[in-house]
């Protein structure tokens, strides 16, 4: 089972930038496409962006397109969410996972992840 740490997170002011980084263990890093949700308070978890297991292509939900970005390092096992221009409607636990299948196709469902990690805070004020 992959285990996947979630770090960067923090406060924030509106039109600031965050980097997100999220640690996966294991050696099928590369195997996997991984994406991040979040979730705000009251809400359901929401899907983001993910990336395909080369790193050449990448999905981001329309709320975000333009703002953020998604990049991975298989060498660290490591994937990053870059968020610009930030805006309070993205306060949120950011979440990332693992697509379950290898062969995944950009979908932005929930029920095609697993293995998610603890949650990062991301917390921006006006």
């Amino acid at each position: 089972q992959v285990q996947l740490v979630e770090s960067g997170g923090g406060l924030v002011q509106a039109g600031g930038s965050l980097r997100l980084s999220c640690a996966a263990s294991g050696r099928t890093f590369s195997s996997y496409a991984m994406g991040w949700f979040r979730q705000a308070p009251g809400k359901e978890r929401e899907f983001v962006a993910a990336i395909s297991r080369d790193g050449g292509s990448t999905y981001y939900a329309d709320s975000v397109k333009g703002r953020f970005t998604i990049s991975r390092d298989n060498a660290k096992n490591t994937v990053y969410l870059q968020m610009n221009s930030l805006k309070p409607e993205d306060t949120a636990v950011y979440y990332c996972a693992r697509a379950l299948s290898l062969s995944y196709s950009g979908s932005p469902s929930r029920a095609v992840f697993g293995s998610w990690g603890q949650g990062t805070q991301v917390t921006v004020s006006s």
